[in-house]
């Protein structure tokens, strides 16, 4: 599987899971985030360091099924 440049696989960030630009943030924590009902300005305000670009990187990451 082959992930968007702003998705990093580090096993020594996070144990491994697929994060935002080598943050601590992960695309699943995002993704939680959305599915809980906040919206990605809400999103932003928590994590002043992320772009728009990567909160819609993680949902069409998660969206993509892995074959």
């Amino acid at each position: 599987m082959e992930f968007p440049k702003r998705i990093t696989l580090d096993p020594a960030v996070m144990g491994g899971k697929p994060c935002i630009r080598g943050m601590r943030v992960t695309v699943g924590a995002i993704v939680g985030l959305m599915a809980s009902g906040h919206t990605t300005e809400e999103i932003l305000e928590a994590y002043p360091y992320l772009e728009p670009e990567d909160i819609a990187t993680a949902i069409d990451h998660k969206a993509t099924p892995s074959f």
